[in-house]
């Protein structure tokens, strides 16, 4: 599934619903835990069941819902009532035991309506972040990992802007997810009146292999939509790959030079996953 970009919205704003829908975001996250009130918890839940019920069958993006944790009071009736067939994802928020992630693709199990239903889960606490790669792998329902830096970072007392402290996160949970052959989407960016901020940090996540990022604010949707597609000198690099490998492969090569660089197996999986992006997206031929 292409998410470069992942809006959240709100569970309890259904007056954004139709709004985020015809925007450019690839996906929406919309949101039954931190951004609505626990007064409110019931009526957005109702309010974004009924939404995604009546949804069009394709709305051109993929749908997450981000439900309250595991363990809490909401958490069984958030899934009984977001897990449709117009939902793609449920977000799983402050994951740190692989049994969290089990026991929430039980509950889906029971489900009828939940059956292609896969699971991003939140790595966001010190125990997360150790146990990211479990959590990867702990049920087939797993889609991918994505960075909650809000809930990792402030209790800890380290700096949001600390570059080397996100890129060694960043890493480990990208890393993690590879062992499971699966994405990573790098976390929020609060300050939604700094676009060159949040286009840095877009940046800085392509290049640990993050496959998006999300999106706190519509302003940011292009910024991380334009940062996560490989540039047309990316593309054409990974053209020249392929093309020199499948003339190595007819004259029975292996390895072989392609602009003066030995490219071997693992820059031929590069290739193809670059080209393979490229060809999700109209006019980036190269």
């Amino acid at each position: 599934m292409l998410m470069r970009s992942k809006l959240f919205v709100p569970g309890s704003r259904p007056e954004l619903f139709a709004k985020a829908a015809a925007g450019a975001a690839d996906a929406l996250s919309f949101d039954l835990e931190d951004s609505v009130p626990a007064a409110r918890k019931a009526e957005a839940r109702d309010t974004l069941s009924a939404y995604l019920r009546a949804a069009p069958g394709d709305l051109g993006k993929v749908v997450i819902v981000r439900v309250n944790a595991a363990g809490t009071a909401q958490f069984a009736a958030d899934l009984a009532a977001v897990a449709l067939p117009r939902t793609d994802m449920i977000n799983l928020p402050m994951v740190e035991e692989p049994e969290a992630v089990t026991d929430a693709a039980r509950h889906l199990d029971g489900i009828r309506e939940a059956g292609r239903i896969r699971l991003l889960v939140n790595i966001e606490s010190p125990r997360g972040l150790r146990r990211a790669a479990e959590l990867a792998t702990a049920h087939p329902r797993v889609a991918g990992l994505q960075i909650g830096y809000a809930d990792l970072l402030e209790p800890c007392g380290i700096d949001r802007a600390d570059q080397a402290a996100l890129a060694h996160i960043r890493l480990t949970v990208r890393l993690a997810a590879a062992e499971a052959g699966l994405p990573a989407y790098d976390g929020a960016f609060a300050g939604v009146k700094d676009p060159e901020g949040y286009r840095t940090e877009c940046e800085a996540a392509r290049r640990h292999g993050f496959a998006g990022k999300s999106c706190i604010h519509p302003s940011q949707v292009a910024i991380a939509n334009a940062a996560f597609l490989p540039s047309q000198a990316e593309i054409a690099w990974a053209r020249r790959i392929l093309d020199a490998a499948a003339d190595a492969e007819a004259r029975g090569l292996g390895a072989v030079l392609v602009d003066g660089q030995m490219v071997d197996p693992p820059f031929l999986s590069r290739a193809r996953a670059t080209v393979a992006l490229a060809d999700l997206q109209p006019g980036m031929e190269a």
